[in-house]
């Protein structure tokens, strides 16, 4: 098999699952969250702990200062490459994580020509509701996965609709199967708050606080538990506010994801059992074996 798939809403076991299943197919795994290449982003990104990175060869960790850019594009040479060195080891590589557009720019024939998104400020000047209706008269579908009270992310989209990508329609790799996990909606938010209270108490707010005053900003602390952070560090709201907020956006985060998966990809979905894991890996298990022994 060329590649291993694992996606899924944030929180829902994605990790966890990864490593047992390195350990049981001879794999080694790939993150396929960019934010987690970024150094100094460790609790916030949910990263592969130290423990966890010694049971099994993880790639694409650590490998960017926090202020450095990083495209769509390199994401897409990176991990190609990870992908076949893992493959010339006889090992299976595993790619974990991840939004949707990235994952399909690895196991689909995107092609990308290099047009600068920088230098395209068309739509800055635009109103949040004119920018709202472009985009459902341009693309209704793309208008249905985009968290549209969000400017940034309006813009971002339409950027998308006009931008040079290329998709063909055909997998670039011949062999692959994607894997998804999923829970209950009520089950998957309230693990997702006690995951962001976990990593509040596990230090979150010391680490973006070192971010803070070393006056990173870009693409980096853009993600989901730093910009709220740097909300309240620059004194705009609470820090009970802030807290609230990374826990809505990470829920309205897994809800688009969950959008993207079941509409743009042909994933292979498995309940994560929660409180008994195991049961999801034996289940995942007996259909990967089955695929290998092909």
């Amino acid at each position: 098999m060329d590649l291993i798939v694992i996606v899924g809403p944030t929180a829902v076991g994605k990790t966890k699952l990864s490593i047992e299943l390195a350990k049981k197919i001879n794999g080694e795994i790939i993150s396929g969250d960019a934010m987690q290449f970024y150094m100094g982003l460790d609790i916030g990104t949910a990263k592969a702990s130290e423990n966890e990175q010694a049971e099994v060869k993880h790639h694409l960790l650590d490998i960017l200062e926090a202020d450095q850019s990083f495209s769509v594009v390199d994401y897409q040479r990176e991990v190609r490459k990870k992908i076949k060195e893992i493959k010339d080891k006889n090992k299976t590589p595993i790619l974990v994580g991840g939004s949707g557009l990235y994952v399909q720019a690895i196991i689909e024939d995107y092609h990308f020509k290099g047009k600068k998104r920088s230098n395209d400020h068309r739509f800055e000047d635009m109103d949040l509701l004119t920018l709202q209706n472009k985009l459902k008269l341009k693309n209704p579908h793309l208008f249905a996965l985009t968290d549209i009270q969000n400017k940034r992310r309006v813009i971002r989209a339409l950027e998308k609709e006009d931008s040079d990508i290329q998709k063909e329609n055909k997998a670039y790799y011949e062999d692959y199967y994607i894997i998804g996990l999923n829970t209950d909606r009520e089950k998957l938010y309230e693990r997702i708050n006690d995951r962001v209270d976990l990593m509040i108490k596990n230090g979150l707010i010391d680490e973006v606080k070192s971010l803070y005053q070393k006056k990173i900003v870009g693409q980096s602390i853009k993600a989901i538990g730093y910009k709220e952070l740097y909300q309240y560090f620059d004194g705009l709201i609470t820090l009970e506010e802030a807290i609230r907020l990374i826990k809505r956006n990470s829920r309205r985060y897994a809800k688009r994801q969950l959008t993207w998966f079941r509409n743009k990809m042909t994933v292979h979905w498995f309940e994560s059992h929660i409180h008994d894991f195991d049961l999801t890996i034996n289940e995942v298990m007996k259909v990967i074996k089955k695929k290998l022994n092909k």
